[in-house]
This record gives C-alpha cells, sequence and structure tokens, in this order.
C-alpha cells in the first residue's frame, strides 16, 4: 500500500512542472490574441513575431513577444518560444530602452534558472517594423530576429 502512495506522489511531482508550462503558454497564448487586435503603438509596446537561433548549435525556432511599456524607458519583454514545434518555454526580460532617431536600443537580463543556463543578456535595437535582438548566456549566445504581425 505505501509504494502505490509513492507511485502517485512521484506522478503528480513530475507532472506538475508540465502542468505549469501548459497554464503559462495558454496565458501567453491568450494574451497574445488580445494583442493582435489592438492597433499597434508608435512605441515598442504590442505584438513581434519571428526566429530564434543558437550561434552555439544552430538550434532554431519560432519567437513571440509582447512588449509592455511600464514606465519612460523601461519595457518587459514576455517572450514565447518554441523548438521543434513540441517544446516551448515563456520568459520575462526586464529592458531598459532608449529612443534614438528612428529606432529603439534596449539591454536586459534575466534569470531563467539553472535548468535553462542561468542568466541571460540581451541586447538590440527595433524600428517600428523590425526587431532584433542578441542573446548571450555562459553556455550560448545567438540572435532573435522578428517583425510585426501581419492582421
Amino acid at each position: 500500500m505505501e509504494k502505490k502512495g509513492w507511485d502517485v506522489n512521484l506522478r503528480m511531482l513530475l507532472f506538475a512542472p508540465i502542468l505549469l508550462l501548459m497554464i503559462g503558454c495558454s496565458s501567453f497564448s491568450k494574451d497574445w490574441r488580445a494583442t493582435l487586435k489592438q492597433p499597434l503603438p508608435a512605441d515598442l509596446s504590442g505584438p513581434w513575431e519571428g526566429q530564434w537561433t543558437s550561434d552555439v548549435n544552430g538550434h532554431n525556432g519560432r519567437l513571440r513577444c509582447i512588449m509592455t511599456r511600464k514606465a519612460e524607458g523601461e519595457y518587459d519583454a514576455r517572450f514565447h518560444a518554441n523548438y521543434k514545434k513540441i517544446l516551448s518555454f515563456s520568459y520575462t526580460v526586464p529592458m531598459k530602452v532608449r529612443r534614438m532617431e528612428n529606432s529603439w536600443q534596449f539591454e536586459g537580463e534575466a534569470d531563467l534558472g539553472k535548468m535553462a543556463g542561468g542568466l541571460y543578456s540581451y541586447k538590440g535595437a527595433a524600428s517600428s517594423t523590425n526587431f532584433f535582438s542578441t542573446y548571450d548566456n555562459k553556455y550560448d549566445h545567438g540572435k532573435f530576429e522578428m517583425s510585426r504581425p501581419a492582421k
């Protein structure tokens, strides 16, 4: 009897992270659809979509982002990345943003946890239609290339 209870607890322990990821993904998808219904702002805010590519191992996948202005010069970049159409991961990076003549320059960093490689740094620029960023970590580095999604 004790073994059966242990098996149930082990299954719940293994299933809980998967459930949390699914909830996070559905929350992002809901918010993503809501941003698509809104007019595009004149700043970085709103939806972006494209690809991420690792310069270390060539891995790549779909990437979506919702930029949210928090204060003057401060945004949250909420990324949702896919790999091989099976795995997905969402996380938020606080960004310091500086307005240039016809673009914005930004940088930020976020600790994605030990399982995801720890601290990542981001640096890039965006126009009203294109978003380019590099990412750097002690295990990986690469780029994000996005544009505004078609309505």
